[in-house]
């Protein structure tokens, strides 16, 4: 990313119109490949619970082509909205996320499923905040980032205020609680800053800040504590804490090399709870084998690989740090959910972007590729 204002910016990287191109085709063919795995695990992983509940197995089905079309019509929306239009709304989104994620904790707004209160329900729809906060966290600091790089390399002056603007929405979806949330727009922060030009001793300190506040977010409650226990002896607590793990472990060892087939999942019959939504990976695996999940993880490397490519080549400050948040905010929160299911890190509630089940998710992070096609429009 260029550190310095080039031709189509003004002062400080701040982008102006360049006329636009042809978008990546590589990385629009990787998500839409990724929301077509994903709409048909949706319906595979739900149809017998939905027949249950609702006496319709295609319920969470037809739900997810909703949210899979509303969000392919942000994806366009925002792939023509030109990128250099989007600094003027970076505070009144921000703002409004932190609005929402305020709300949620409010009685009679905010709903509470299972001990979290990280949704709001508005007539017939439920939707999360935290996700246009993950969206808010990047454009901003995109475009604080790109003016303000001159004092990036001092902390009282470039560090301290920015973490401090940072750490709002951060503590917000903590307290919800929602800890994977809050890691992956920590690791977005964090990754931004490294590119906007932080000295490495001020990163590395804010590192070892950040372990003893991990730590203390950790073991404050006690559901994470055992989770942590759960993480390092699923089969102590194989019943309780460990339940999830060791049921996600058998879909994925249960689907060998090839897997049983679509459909054919057993742990989709009640054994696995959030089959559909953040162990969906899981039964991905029971059902379409180990091919399926490289498969799916390629897919997600081809989408790091482009998003990234652009970040290095956007033709201003601004839409590369842009570039970088939003690919990083798709990549890391993927990767915690691969880790998740596959016990390679302690078991946290956050989905698999274009594959899990949900509407604000889903529809965001469509609209976030939107966005990345936009900034490819204009990048050589």
């Amino acid at each position: 990313m260029p550190s310095e204002p080039v031709p189509g910016t003004r002062a400080g990287g701040v982008p102006v119109r360049l006329k636009g191109g042809e978008p990546d085709y590589v990385l629009l063919g990787a998500v839409l490949a990724l929301l077509a795995i994903g709409t048909v695990m949706v319906f595979s992983a739900s149809a017998s619970e939905a027949l249950e509940r609702f006496q319709n197995p295609y319920h969470f089905f037809e739900l997810q082509l909703m949210w899979a079309g509303l969000g392919l019509l942000a994806m366009w929306f925002f792939s023509r909205f030109d990128y250099w239009r989007w600094p003027r709304w970076a505070l009144p989104l921000f703002g409004a996320a932190c609005a929402g994620l305020v709300a949620v904790m409010v009685p009679h707004v905010g709903l509470d499923i299972n001990g979290a209160r990280r949704w709001i329900k508005l007539g017939p729809l439920v939707i999360q905040p935290s996700e246009l906060g993950k969206l808010a966290l990047v454009l901003l600091f995109a475009w604080l980032f790109a003016r303000h790089q001159d004092r990036i390399g001092d902390f009282w002056r470039g560090v301290v205020p920015h973490l401090a603007l940072a750490a709002v929405p951060l503590l917000l979806v903590l307290a919800e609680p929602d800890l994977g949330t809050t890691v992956a727009m920590g690791g977005t922060f964090l990754v931004m800053l490294f590119a906007a030009g932080v000295r490495k001793r001020h990163l590395a300190g804010l590192g070892l800040l950040a372990l003893p506040a991990l730590a203390w977010a950790i073991f404050a409650e006690g559901y994470r504590r055992q989770r942590i226990f759960a993480f390092l002896d699923p089969w102590k607590d194989p019943l309780g804490a460990g339940f999830h793990t060791i049921q996600a472990l058998l879909a994925l060892g249960s689907g060998g090399l090839f897997g049983v087939g679509l459909g054919h999942s057993l742990q989709a019959f009640g054994y696995l709870p959030e089959d559909y939504t953040d162990f969906i990976f899981a039964i991905l695996g029971e059902e379409l084998g180990l091919l399926g999940t490289l498969t799916v993880i390629v897919l997600f490397m081809v989408v790091a690989w482009r998003g990234y490519r652009l970040a290095m080549r956007a033709p201003d400050t601004f839409s590369g740090l842009l570039a970088l948040g939003l690919t990083t905010m798709i990549v890391l929160q993927a990767a915690i959910n691969i880790g998740v299911v596959t016990a390679t890190l302690p078991v946290t509630g956050i989905t698999l972007p274009f594959i899990s089940y949900g509407g604000s998710s889903l529809v965001l992070s469509l609209a976030s590729v939107g966005v990345l096609l936009n900034i490819s429009r204009h990048t050589g």
